[in-house]
């Protein structure tokens, strides 16, 4: 009598087993990559409730970022603005400007803005803003060229090797203290090689690779 069945198909259960967990670890070495931050998290554009281009504030303009974020020389994270800032100059410029109109509701009742947060950490992560803004580390290392940006997207990855990167060798990250807020003033442009390491003494910059400097 003849089997019912090919011999090939007794293999059939392993090569179904085998498959899968081929398939599978593919799968996850893909999910692992790609959904790292350098992938899922660099381009990150949402919507705004209001309209700020800082392509017109910080660059044509040419607003310091500290008139907005103004706590970030002195404080661990770097503040949005309440809207009674921004009516500073928009009680009398766009005045009446719909794109405004939340703007000013919010200056007259006090709700803030539900602005969307765009740069985040893991709440196991401690970063202090002032800490590194006073050590001569420029918002544009991290933020990238946010002064030319229409709408504010996530210039870099803010992952641990990211981190880890400037910490292993800050000196070529470091500018005068006066440069911070100037993102395209180009610190290897205008400072002699000497001047990065020589900072790096004098403002007693030190390499944190261990642990407890950001997990505390």
């Amino acid at each position: 009598m003849s089997a019912i069945f090919p011999k090939w198909t007794n293999r059939l259960p392993l090569m179904v087993i085998s498959g899968s967990l081929l398939m599978g670890t593919a799968v996850t070495a893909g999910v692992w990559y790609y959904f790292t931050p350098k992938y899922a998290n660099v381009g990150y554009q949402p919507i705004q409730p209001v309209p700020f281009p800082h392509s017109v504030h910080a660059d044509q303009l040419g607003i310091d970022c500290r008139y907005c974020h103004s706590a970030v020389e002195k404080s661990w994270y770097s503040n949005v603005p309440a809207s009674s800032t921004c009516m500073n100059c928009h009680n009398q410029v766009l005045k009446d400007d719909l794109r405004l109109a939340a703007i000013r509701e919010s200056a007259q009742n006090g709700k803030p803005i539900a602005w969307v947060q765009i740069h985040k950490l893991p709440d196991y992560v401690y970063f202090n803003h002032s800490v590194h803004v006073n050590r001569g580390i420029s918002c544009v290392h991290c933020h990238g060229n946010i002064n030319r940006m229409v709408e504010v997207q996530q210039a870099q990855p803010l992952s641990m090797t990211f981190c880890l990167d400037c910490h292993r060798n800050p000196a070529p990250n470091l500018r005068p203290i006066d440069k911070i807020t100037q993102l395209d003033w180009n610190p290897h442009q205008h400072l002699p090689k000497t001047w990065f390491t020589n900072a790096l003494v004098s403002w007693k910059v030190e390499s944190l690779q261990n642990c407890s400097a950001c997990h505390r």
